[in-house]
């Protein structure tokens, strides 16, 4: 045998890797907690019998989604005791990512924050129906619930997520404009170039984890999260630049001090003005930030 050849585990395993992740990562928002998913996943996989398994790409989501949910119900536990809001970790994602308007959308910060607010089956069950479009019977086997039980879940969830999530999606082009406009207002510290570009319900979330300053609470509405900025960036001994990117399919900035990365700001765009700012700067969470995630529905 080859010293390349691998074992048909190991195939089916890699070939299915990055859809693994995504899965992973959007009921958990974390990659590092993804990871270690995909680590326990890829351990009870190498103990399958492949010959009773006819579908590898449903018995790996399967495999997944139960590690996942042992995860996210000890998660949920953890966040309530964080300091300040907790956001998903960003990801630094490939270009194939933003031009998949759905894969976009479906990993975007904006979403995902909106399924922190879902219990973990219900966060289970949307991701794999409204995301992946697993079958309710294929859902039902992973989070060990019937079929009808499973059609009721989605259909609560998908009401709950609908109620919250952004309603008037954007070209890309429009994003990148907003994007752009709110670079420089940062970069100007403006009052008016921030009030030009920020929708007047704008609201900031921040994530310092107590290990860097960020609001604790969320900042609703153009004018206040404008003297939140100003007031911050008059404290900061340091030459502030950013840098246009793209976090989570979407349009970001890449916040630096001193040419170090302090934080990414993931923003959300309607009617061609920000409506939703979400500010990373947790140390912890910006492990990612610089080096592209690949991501993938199929």
């Amino acid at each position: 045998m080859s010293e390349h050849t691998t074992d048909p585990a190991t195939e089916r395993f890699i070939a299915h890797r990055n859809l693994l992740f995504t899965v992973a990562y959007e009921m958990l928002g974390s990659a590092a907690d993804a990871e270690d998913v995909l680590q326990e996943t890829w351990l009870r996989w190498v103990e399958v019998d492949l010959g009773r398994v006819g579908d590898a790409r449903a018995y790996l989501v399967r495999i997944t989604t139960r590690q996942a949910l042992n995860r996210l119900r000890a998660t949920s536990r953890r966040k309530e005791t964080y300091i300040g809001q907790w956001l998903p970790e960003p990801l630094l994602t490939t270009p194939d990512v933003a031009e998949d308007v759905e894969l976009a959308e479906s990993v975007s910060m904006a979403l995902m924050v909106v399924l922190e607010t879902l219990a973990p089956t219900e966060r289970a069950v949307f991701v794999l129906r409204e995301v992946f479009d697993v079958a309710y019977g294929e859902i039902a086997a992973a989070v060990g619930k019937s079929p009808a039980a499973v059609r009721q879940i989605a259909h609560r969830a998908r009401r709950h997520v609908e109620a919250r999530r952004p309603r008037k999606p954007v070209s890309s082009s429009e994003a990148r404009a907003a994007a752009e406009s709110f670079r420089r207002a940062v970069e100007s510290r403006n009052p008016q170039d921030f009030l030009d570009v920020l929708a007047p319900e704008v609201v900031l979330l921040g994530d310092g984890g107590g290990a860097k300053v960020a609001a604790l609470r969320p900042v609703v509405g153009a004018e206040k999260v404008t003297r939140l900025y100003l007031r911050g960036s008059e404290r900061v001994d340091a030459t502030i630049t950013c840098e246009s990117t793209v976090a989570n399919g979407n349009p970001a900035l890449a916040v630096r001090l001193d040419g170090a990365l302090d934080g990414i700001m993931a923003l959300t765009v309607e009617n061609a003005r920000i409506t939703g700012i979400y500010y990373v700067r947790n140390p912890e969470k910006l492990t990612r930030a610089e080096v592209e995630t690949p991501l993938t529905l199929r």
